[in-house]
């Protein structure tokens, strides 16, 4: 149920971005404007995310949830009220501020399971994760096609407003599998003594570099299909193929994981991603570059369960939320500087070279990977 309510927001953030860069293009904003809009759904996040967690290890996660809920829910309706340039900053602020809020509490609350389960809740909620993913640019995409930009706000309103309403309902149920610490820290808690525990700074430096994968596919492969003449319908279909395999592989995820450990999967995945990388630039068949881009969204999206339920095993007592925020700090970042960055490079070197450049941080993230930290037996059934 919690998974399914997490997705409900997940809807706007991703239909959200599609809706808000759209109306901004066609409210007569640059490119570059736009592009800084966007970039405020994770700027925001990327700042509070960590101060989030440890507010979340003290209070627990109902209230977060809820005003994390209302948030996306005000952030998806200002649009459709008041249609305006500073209502879709704001829109962009609340659903970035808003979900964050929803993912730290959901994945704080899945982990507090005994960690026999733990592993299966977060394969539950990355499956979900990835249909929504896939579901909100598609019904954001139909909904300005059909019915305006305005209306498409309107629409992305529904499933968090839904999922509060079932929240209100089931509240006696989350506060009862919740179990927040209530501790009030005697001292200033520094986030590097996490950063500092090495099994927790290797996990949180493979998943950055995975979700730095993620972005840069992502990113780039619009680029590089503009370059070789592909129509945007094209690279939709190529971008879906990854969308597709990313939730094919979380379909059979749990029983992938009853037989491989967790690091093992992962180095799996950064060999294939340095393959598809490394070979990607050489193809301008459409059947190819399908092909690779379904092959990478299997490998990347086989690890986040691992790497959640990973985080969660090396987690100081009480602070398992703020090594959550940690880590969405962490991969705010890189959506917010890879971007920046690749676009700064490509005019200088290319689009090619760039899968390169990520390939050989990817080999370099694979050292990480050499002697990784023990799994314990739950993690890994």
């Amino acid at each position: 149920m919690l998974c399914v309510l997490t997705m409900m927001n997940h809807v706007v953030l991703t239909g959200g971005r599609i809706t808000v860069s759209l109306t901004a293009l066609k409210m007569g904003l640059s490119t570059i404007e736009v592009g800084w809009l966007v970039a405020v759904f994770a700027i925001l996040p990327m700042l509070l995310s960590i101060r989030t967690g440890r507010w979340i290890d003290q209070i627990g996660t109902f209230r977060p949830l809820a005003i994390g809920g209302t948030l996306t829910t005000i952030g998806a309706s200002l649009p459709f009220i008041f249609p305006s340039q500073i209502t879709l900053l704001v829109a962009a602020c609340s659903i970035g501020i808003g979900f964050m809020l929803v993912q730290v509490a959901t994945q704080n609350l899945l982990g507090q399971a005994d960690p026999a389960k733990r592993l299966r809740n977060f394969s539950w909620l990355s499956l979900t994760l990835a249909g929504s993913g896939f579901a909100g640019p598609l019904f954001a995409g139909l909904a300005i096609d059909h019915l305006g930009d305005r209306y498409a706000f309107g629409l992305l309103t529904i499933p968090p407003l839904v999922a509060l309403l079932v929240m209100h309902y089931v509240r006696h149920i989350l506060r009862a599998a919740d179990a927040p610490t209530g501790a009030k820290p005697e001292k200033r808690r520094r986030v590097m003594e996490l950063a500092a525990i090495p099994p927790l700074r290797r996990v949180l430096g493979v998943n950055t570099m995975l979700s730095g994968a993620w972005d840069t596919h992502l990113f780039v492969v619009p680029l590089y299909g503009v370059t070789i003449g592909l129509s945007a319908t094209t690279i939709g279909i190529i971008l879906a193929a990854f969308s597709s395999a990313t939730f094919a592989i979380r379909l059979v995820l749990p029983f992938i994981l009853r037989h491989v450990r967790s690091w093992t999967l992962v180095r799996v995945a950064i060999g294939t991603a340095v393959v598809v990388f490394v070979v990607y630039p050489w193809f301008r068949d459409l059947r190819v570059l399908i092909a690779l881009s379904f092959v990478l969204g299997l490998a990347l999206g086989s690890c986040q369960p691992s790497m959640l339920a990973l985080l969660h095993q090396h987690s100081p007592p009480g602070r398992a939320a703020e090594a959550v925020g940690l880590r969405m700090a962490l991969i705010n970042t890189s959506q917010v500087s890879l971007p920046l960055a690749f676009g700064a490079l490509g005019t200088v070197i290319g689009i090619a070279p760039l899968f390169w450049a990520y390939a050989s941080t990817l080999v370099a993230g694979g050292v990480l990977c050499r002697n990784p930290p023990a799994e314990s037996p739950s993690d890994t059934a």
